[in-house]
């Protein structure tokens, strides 16, 4: 079950799909999601990083007014790129890079999700969600492993 959005969250997430940018919802809702809500301190959208998602982003961006001083287009086509908009709890954090997975990999696999009447979020599929977990393997990565395998019905790892 996923926790409420914020209404910066949801407006972000409209002018995602408005841009029709390809995009994934990772980290603490992907996470809620799929059986485990918790508490977050921000939202991870991880981004396409091509040249032919760049410029949709940057419109969303744009549109949403998030503060682009110093970023360019071709910024968001560098795996790596983390951009922060807001602080805590409100913060967006704009991925174009995961821990443990590639994008064209993780895209298919993604779980749409209807988060306000007209608009259908993808998030992140629970395989790939615990294969980031592993990879990124920080004491709350491995605690959301125990959690979502424990609401699978299977037997965490050590």
């Amino acid at each position: 079950m996923l926790p409420p959005l914020s209404p910066d969250f949801r407006d972000l997430l409209y002018e995602l799909s408005a841009a029709e940018t390809r995009f994934i919802i990772v980290g603490g809702y992907a996470v809620a999601l799929h059986g485990r809500p918790r508490a977050t301190k921000d939202l991870d959208v991880w981004v396409d990083a091509t040249s032919e998602n760049a410029p949709r982003v940057m419109r969303a961006l744009r549109a949403f007014g998030a503060p682009l001083q110093g970023l360019v287009e071709s910024d968001l086509e560098v795996p790596g790129l983390g951009l922060q908009i807001g602080v805590p709890p409100q913060r967006i954090d704009i991925l174009t890079q995961t821990s443990g997975l590639r994008f064209e990999a993780a895209w298919p696999n993604r779980v749409e999700v209807a988060i306000a009447p007209d608009l259908l979020c993808p998030f992140l599929g629970l395989a790939d969600l615990l294969q980031n977990k592993r990879a990124a393997g920080r004491p709350q990565d491995l605690a959301d492993i125990a959690a979502l395998e424990r609401a699978r019905g299977q037997t965490p790892e050590k």
